[in-house]
């Protein structure tokens, strides 16, 4: 199966094609800088391994379902294409798939060995390695201003997004068909203090780098205010048309807010993608 996507991501050189290849289970932070810095080589096709392979790579099952790991795939914006690879192949190659003739292979410091150098040199593809050291932070970003232009609505949404899961993911995507998507992500001393310790598992860079990544996210920010409302030095800047909430993110503060300042507020149900199961940050956190 090909997946074609549009990604709003613009890439160094859009003639040339890059394959990563993995199963991108429980994809966290390392794995997104990796597509973000293979997608900079060109456009980023992702062969997705199935789950036999994975069972026989990692000798287990893999954490999440094939239909959860695409549904990833389709939200991400430094994705170009994907394919589900079926069934079992050398993780050593790049798989054949019809109609795509890579470029370029790109491999983290886990995959790079002289087997898979071997087969890019008899295949005349370029290989290139991207180092751990390179995929440890997030990339240095000047935080863009927001557009002054009203062609369509501002919707706002807030919340830690710990662990970014399929939730979250859908939760985006119903805001989106709102409005331009804004995100505000909760700053650390701020989650700590409304979460209790052990919050948050992801530094609140990591979590805006996270939320940035998803294609139906216009622009992602950490608040700089405090408790529940701990967005309002944001929303002065953004100027929402919609706040937009979850049932567990629904409160009197922020619901007073909005009927204060002539924002519109709007509580969506917590309903997985069609075909999903329930995600919580809470649940994962198990794992």
């Amino acid at each position: 199966m090909v997946s074609t996507l549009r990604s709003r991501f613009r890439t160094m050189n859009d003639n040339q094609t890059v394959i990563v290849s993995g199963s991108f289970d429980d994809l966290k932070f390392p794995q997104m800088r990796f597509l973000e810095e293979a997608s900079r080589l060109g456009r980023l096709h992702v062969a997705l391994w199935s789950d036999a392979m994975i069972q026989a790579a990692s000798g287990g099952p893999p954490k999440f379902s094939l239909s959860e790991r695409e549904y990833w795939m389709r939200s991400i914006r430094y994705v170009d294409r994907y394919t589900v690879i079926p069934g079992l192949f050398d993780p050593d190659t790049v798989p054949l798939i019809e109609d795509i003739q890579p470029d370029i292979w790109v491999v983290d410091a886990e995959t790079d060995n002289a087997k898979t150098r071997a087969f890019c040199v008899a295949h005349g593809l370029a290989y290139y390695l991207l180092t751990a050291a390179r995929l440890k932070k997030p990339p240095d970003t000047v935080p863009a201003s927001v557009d002054s232009r009203h062609a369509r609505k501002r919707v706002l949404v807030t919340g830690s997004f710990d662990w970014l899961h399929s939730g979250h993911l859908r939760f985006f995507e119903e805001t989106a068909e709102l409005g331009d998507l804004y995100v505000v992500v909760g700053h650390d001393d701020n989650i700590r203090l409304l979460k209790g310790d052990g919050h948050p598992l992801f530094s609140q860079d990591i979590r805006r780098y996270m939320v940035g990544s998803i294609r139906c996210v216009k622009q992602a920010l950490i608040s700089t205010g405090h408790g529940w409302l701990d967005a309002e030095p944001e929303i002065g800047v953004i100027h929402p048309d919609i706040y937009a909430v979850n049932e567990d993110g629904d409160q009197p503060e922020k619901r007073e807010y909005c009927e204060q300042h002539g924002i519109e507020y709007v509580v969506l149900k917590r309903t997985p993608k069609e075909g999903l199961e329930p995600r919580s940050s809470t649940e994962l956190r198990g794992f």
